[in-house]
């Protein structure tokens, strides 16, 4: 095994580890960890992560090494990381997110390098096949395209005359294009029109709900790093604007109105197995991605009633979460 230094980075500032620590760290493996977020709002997703090593006989901090990355939404950031790994050399690469996936994919075709969520892993590049990733990358398919359909029907289901739809996406997330597609079907079938807001960066989001006033009815938002960490700002501005909103995890919902999507805890916890079978030996290209086993519908009342919208009783008790 080669020999490395460690320095440890949690919560995205370094920490130097005593020389006796440092030596006795130096021949374990080591796992980069390149969040597409912060150190703050990934907390819960590292911490289901670690505790998973740990039951599989990795321990961070006595049996393997973790280094800590953080690109906060930012693309240029993930590419910087990604070529830091290549040349730290770590024995795999935990890239959280299809942007962050894609970086680290491009940066090397040697290193094993595993996804936790990944919108459209086949559509994006980053395998062949589900089956049969093929190459250096595998992980979880957070199959955020083919839920679309069903978050629509989620909304309309508490806003029935819904006719005009708007869409808020990140325009530099690649897994934004293909879920779009999926809005647009569902849109021609239910007969709704869709407005487009893409954003870019932090400072487009007010200019987005300035320009949409009241030409929509409700808000779909596409979940990607970006939108994670300005959810509360987004939901903030749509309950201002008195939208509904149909958001695309739990963690977005503190003032929106409905998620629907994956589990991402249990998918971060899942992606340990892969980091595990990897330690040992396996390859990435023999590991199929998976898909998600656990989706979770919350609903925040608190929301709907401060927009004067009836959560159908109907819903409610489908709901795997209520906010109240």
């Amino acid at each position: 095994m080669r020999r490395r230094e460690f320095i440890g980075l949690l919560g995205g500032a370094a920490a130097g580890w005593p020389l006796g620590a440092r030596a006795q760290q130096s021949a374990m493996p080591v796992v980069g960890w390149l969040g597409g977020g912060t150190a703050a709002s990934q907390r819960a997703w590292v911490d289901v992560f670690v505790r998973r090593l740990g039951e599989l006989g990795w321990i961070e901090g006595r049996t393997v090494v973790i280094e800590y990355r953080w690109g906060e939404g930012r693309a240029e950031r993930y590419a910087e990381i990604a070529a830091e790994f290549v040349r730290l050399k770590p024995d795999v690469i935990v890239a959280g997110g299809t942007e962050a996936s894609i970086a680290a994919r491009h940066a090397t075709s040697s290193i094993p390098i595993v996804f936790p969520t990944a919108g459209d892993p086949i559509g994006s590049g980053l395998v062949a096949s589900l089956a049969r990733p093929g190459g250096n990358v595998t992980g979880l398919s957070n199959l955020g395209t083919d839920l679309a359909a069903k978050r629509i029907e989620i909304l309309r289901e508490v806003f029935p005359g819904l006719s005009r739809l708007a869409v808020m996406a990140n325009a530099d997330y690649s897994g934004g294009v293909t879920e779009r597609k999926e809005i647009d079907a569902a849109a021609r079938t239910f007969g709704l029109e869709i407005i487009s807001l893409p954003i870019r960066r932090v400072e487009d989001i007010a200019s987005a709900f300035e320009g949409l006033k009241t030409r929509a009815d409700a808000l779909y938002i596409i979940g990607d790093p970006l939108m994670n960490l300005q959810h509360l700002r987004i939901n903030i501005f749509a309950l201002a604007a008195r939208l509904p909103t149909m958001l695309p995890q739990r963690e977005y919902l503190e003032a929106g109105l409905i998620s629907y999507g994956p589990n991402f805890l249990d998918m971060n916890r899942r992606s340990a197995d892969f980091v595990d079978k990897i330690l040992r030996g396996a390859k990435p290209a023999d590991l199929p991605v998976e898909q998600p086993t656990k989706f979770d519908l919350v609903i925040n009342l608190i929301t709907a009633e401060a927009l004067g919208l009836r959560v159908p009783p109907s819903l409610l008790a489908r709901a795997d979460e209520v906010i109240e």
